[in-house]
């Protein structure tokens, strides 16, 4: 099944590259199968094509903090921080604010 939902997200990301939704759901089924960087170059994408996409902030933090690389996380959760701050989403940045805490110092 996750293969079919991975292809059907494929497919609706090359029909549409702006549909903000569909890229979310695909960096999220290619990090949850394992497929970090592959999830961090769509989390990356998505950001850069909507900076306000607030859920993508968490879990793209989680995906670059399973790679290793903590002071990039770092940096996508402060961004985070900032797009949730400014869109009132005090819900998404208590959990972004979380991450950040628990990274080591």
């Amino acid at each position: 099944m996750a293969t079919n939902r991975l292809e059907l997200l494929k497919q609706m990301v090359s029909q549409d590259a702006n549909n903000s939704f569909a890229r979310y759901g695909l960096a999220m089924e290619l990090a949850n199968n394992g497929e970090l960087e592959e999830g961090v170059a769509e989390f990356r994408t998505l950001l850069e094509r909507d900076e306000n996409y607030a859920a993508a902030y968490y879990h793209f933090g989680q995906a670059l903090e399973k790679l290793g690389d903590v002071e990039q996380a770092r940096a996508v959760y402060e961004k985070g921080i900032d797009v949730t701050t400014r869109k009132g989403d005090l819900h998404a940045r208590g959990e972004i604010e979380a991450a950040l805490n628990l990274l080591p110092v």
